[in-house]
C-alpha cells in the first residue's frame, strides 16, 4: 500500500539528497560531530527510501495518506 503522494515524494527526495550530500560537501563544523554526521546520513537514506517506495511506516501508523483518492 502506498501512502506518500507526489509532492511529498519530491520533497523527500530533495531533502534526503541534501542531507546525504551536506556532510561531504559543505565543510560546516556541525558535521565534525560523528553523531550529526551519521544522523544526517541515516535520515537522508530513510527519506530517499520512503520516496522511492511511496510508503512511510509512520504515516501508516498514524493513518495518514498524502496520495489523494484515485478517480474511478
Amino acid at each position: 500500500m502506498q501512502n506518500v503522494g507526489t509532492p511529498d515524494r519530491i520533497a523527500r527526495l530533495i531533502i534526503g539528497a541534501l542531507l546525504i550530500a551536506a556532510p561531504f560537501l559543505t565543510g560546516w563544523p556541525i558535521w565534525a560531530s560523528a553523531l550529526a554526521f551519521w544522523a544526517a546520513i541515516i535520515v537522508g537514506v530513510v527519506l530517499l527510501a520512503t520516496a522511492v517506495f511511496s510508503f512511510c511506516p509512520i504515516y501508516a501508523a498514524l493513518g495518514l495518506n498524502t496520495r489523494g483518492r484515485r478517480r474511478a
